[in-house]
């Protein structure tokens, strides 16, 4: 066996509460230093990610969100935990370049060990852990570990939309117990909308 060693400090990368404000439902509330842990392995190893469990100002604790750059699919599988996964693709303006505050088509899934969601060229995703426990995933995605940012995952990544918006469309808290969803209030249009059941506050 010849495996190269030379990426192996580049697997490990996190997400920390500061990072996260950018995207928050309520940026100043309180939240753990770190929301969710990654180990990059790429598409031959497949990535894991492990979400904290808990709220930030009512909101669940998620990933940052990001769109695909390119013609990239990816599919995640569900280790351990339960969660909302959120998938949403932006209108096009006539240029052929996203339009930041109109959602072409918006999903929730809510997801729990044993599953797996297929995400399709051109959508962004994003989850949160809706459970008591670690949220545990496995991702297909390639990673880039040339990338000047060893905490963006991977380097096909597109971040700025998300964090132009402060977040995707609707933020997932909780609401009497159970999952919930708040629309974003940037955002100013939703053309189709599948909630997974879940309702809006």
């Amino acid at each position: 066996m010849n495996i190269d060693f030379k990426n192996v400090g580049k697997h490990y990368a996190s997400r920390t509460n500061g990072k996260m404000k950018e995207v928050l439902m309520n940026p100043d509330a309180v939240g753990p230093d770190i929301h969710y842990y990654m180990i990059r392995g790429g598409k031959e190893q497949k990535n894991i990610t492990v979400w904290e469990p808990g709220t930030v100002g009512g909101e669940y604790i998620k990933t940052y969100g990001h769109y695909h750059v390119g013609k990239l699919d990816e599919t995640y599988w569900i280790l351990f935990g339960e969660g909302v996964v959120i998938t949403q693709k932006l209108a096009i303006d006539e240029k052929g370049s996203p339009i930041a505050d109109v959602v072409d088509e918006f999903k929730a899934i809510k997801v729990k060990q044993g599953d797996s969601v297929y995400m399709p060229t051109g959508f962004g995703h994003l989850v949160a852990n809706i459970g008591t426990t670690y949220l545990v995933t496995a991702d297909d995605s390639p990673v880039d570990f040339e990338e000047r940012d060893p905490v963006s995952l991977p380097g096909h990544a597109d971040y700025e939309l998300v964090k132009q918006m402060r977040g995707f469309v609707y933020y997932v808290i909780e609401h009497n117990g159970a999952p919930a969803l708040v629309k974003n209030k940037l955002y100013t249009e939703i053309k189709i909308e599948d909630l997974g059941g879940l309702e809006i506050v």
